[in-house]
């Protein structure tokens, strides 16, 4: 990545890594528990699509934001902390 634009090799980069580390598992149950769910009825997955397929780190970083100031936000990113570790 660079000068703040992510590239879909970025995120296909990232994929295979996660894979590779055996963690893509951990991240599917994450995305599928409460607090994952409830996240993903707050935000806008068009706007997020849109936003990764165009590089637009901006307005992920925006999104992110929205995303962490909500008590669910904080705790799935405290159990995504803990996965990755």
């Amino acid at each position: 990545m660079s000068c703040g634009v992510i590239t879909v090799n970025d995120f296909e980069k990232l994929g295979r890594e996660l894979q590779r580390q055996g963690k893509t598992e951990k991240l599917k149950s994450l995305a599928e528990s409460e607090e994952g769910r409830a996240i993903g009825r707050m935000v806008d997955a068009e706007a997020v699509q849109k936003a990764a397929k165009s590089g637009d780190a901006e307005a992920l970083k925006s999104i992110l934001s929205q995303v962490l100031s909500t008590s669910e936000g904080r705790r799935l990113a405290e159990s995504l902390k803990k996965a990755m570790e």
